[in-house]
């Protein structure tokens, strides 16, 4: 599986931008695929996930309200859409992907197969 991150980019607190995951690779549909982010001098955390299927997310409770993870059912994209951002956002965020083995996959060592990160700035 690989997984190629895009839309990243500097940004005025309270704007927003959507970030863009696409995956490609056989067997999809065994995988579920989350978000992360990494701040600087800071451990990568978890932000968002969701399902192949795309009929089950779950959210980090500090992003829950402001993002929204998405995927594209024609294309193999999964999409984090950022709204309402804060300077404390502030981070590379990545894509991965995990086994689906029916829960949910939040901690890093879920996860697998991983594509390079994108920087989000938010300036205040």
């Amino acid at each position: 599986v690989q997984l190629q991150a895009s839309g990243g980019g500097l940004v005025q607190a309270g704007g927003s931008l959507r970030l863009s995951c696409a995956v490609s690779g056989r067997t999809l549909s065994s995988y579920r695929v989350g978000w992360f982010r990494q701040a600087p001098g800071k451990e990568r955390e978890f932000v968002a996930g969701i399902t192949w299927s795309g009929r089950r997310t779950w959210y980090q409770d500090s992003v829950k309200g402001r993002f929204t993870i998405s995927r594209d059912n024609a294309e193999s994209t999964v999409y984090l859409q950022l709204n309402s951002l804060k300077p404390e956002d502030t981070a590379v965020h990545y894509c991965a992907a995990g086994v689906d083995h029916g829960r949910e996959l939040r901690s890093v060592t879920s996860y697998i197969y991983w594509g390079q990160g994108t920087q989000v700035t938010v300036s205040s």
